[in-house]
């Protein structure tokens, strides 16, 4: 397994997928349900199958993760060839970002000296999705990258 299998809810969420999933390997629901009672491991392998296939296609067109903890905030946008971050770091505890108080703290101060901003581009490994996923296991959300393009206007111009 190239990734992380699929929580129950996300599963369950995707049972028509799952069935089209099976539907393409020939197995019928009888068969499915045979399976799991007669060869688990063969049933945990297909799951495994079906995750990283799932995994695969969100990685494929994942654009923008956040990832923000009480004293920074990384915003990813993930382009075609490389990596670029925009990283806030408050310098000291003031606030908590990952609050709505600390967040409208931040955004009062944005320009004072306990909020600092730096950047960085870093190209992609051969496994670019790899990449990506790490960064989602590590705490990242995909986003639609509202944060990102915000503080773009404001580092990166």
């Amino acid at each position: 397994m190239k990734y992380t299998r699929l929580t129950k809810e996300q599963f369950e969420e995707l049972h028509q997928e799952f069935i089209n999933f099976l539907a393409t390997q020939t197995i019928t629901a009888d068969e499915w349900t045979a399976i799991k009672a007669n060869t688990p491991e063969v049933a945990e392998e297909e799951l495994d199958i079906f995750s990283d296939l799932i995994w695969e296609g969100v990685l494929k067109t994942v654009s923008y993760i956040e990832h923000i903890s009480p004293q920074q905030m990384h915003l990813f946008y993930l382009k075609e060839n490389d990596m670029q971050l925009i990283a806030v770091k408050l310098t000291t505890d003031v606030a908590d970002l990952t609050t709505p108080e600390g967040f409208e703290w931040f955004r009062n101060n944005l320009l004072s000296d306990e909020v600092e901003f730096l950047t960085a581009t870093k190209a992609y490994s051969e496994d670019k999705a790899l990449d990506k996923f790490k960064l989602i296991q590590q705490g990242g959300v995909i986003t639609k990258g509202d944060l990102y393009k915000y503080f773009e206007k404001l580092v990166l111009k």
